[in-house]
């Protein structure tokens, strides 16, 4: 299961990192096209082969991709040990209330997260209908990767719950490496 989901985790990460490579390709683009293809030295070489103003999709194909990377990446590649906590209460907690705490907290996300679903969607029907100024697509397909996020992170919290529901919340996930022995002598 473990080389399963190592496999899932690079393809994710791979999917990001071809979409950010996509946006810096995109936005090399929009740097030649912007001040290369309007000098003197291009015009006077190419003539007008290339017509700058017909370049405008690459500011929003940019923007799309962003939202895209963020969310892909949050749902997929981010680990919760990434994420800033303030956990100070939670790491002075013993081992039960902190499982009671990871337990609670990873169920009120999952629910507050999936329940969000359908009113979202409720919202976004109208960008259906409505096409991208630039790009030859809908904004619905533009949009859903937030309903992937939605979906994948309520997820990972519901699995983060039944895992400290199984081996208790006994390690912390944003517990720096070099406390985590101090900390195992405490709880001794």
């Amino acid at each position: 299961m473990k080389a399963v989901i190592s496999t899932l985790r690079n393809i994710a990460e791979g999917v990001s990192a071809l979409m950010m490579a996509a946006i810096f390709g995109t936005f090399i683009l929009q740097i030649f096209v912007r001040y290369a293809v309007g000098s003197q030295w291009f015009v006077s070489t190419f003539g007008n082969a290339i017509d700058a103003s017909s370049f405008g999709w690459t500011v929003e194909f940019i923007l799309v991709l962003w939202l895209w990377t963020i969310f892909w990446g949050i749902a997929f590649v981010v680990r919760d040990s990434d994420h800033v906590t303030f956990d100070i209460i939670y790491n002075m907690a013993g081992r039960k209330t902190r499982t009671v705490l990871a337990v609670t907290g990873a169920l009120i996300i999952a629910a507050a997260l999936w329940s969000s679903i359908g009113p979202t969607y409720d919202r976004m029907k109208l960008l259906r209908l409505k096409s991208s100024a630039t790009l030859p697509v809908k904004m619905l397909p533009v949009y859903s990767i937030y309903f992937v996020f939605l979906a994948a992170v309520g997820l990972r919290y519901v699995l983060r719950a039944w895992d400290c529901l199984r081996h208790g919340a006994d390690r912390e996930l944003h517990m720096p490496p070099y406390e985590e022995p101090v900390r195992a002598e405490k709880e001794q």
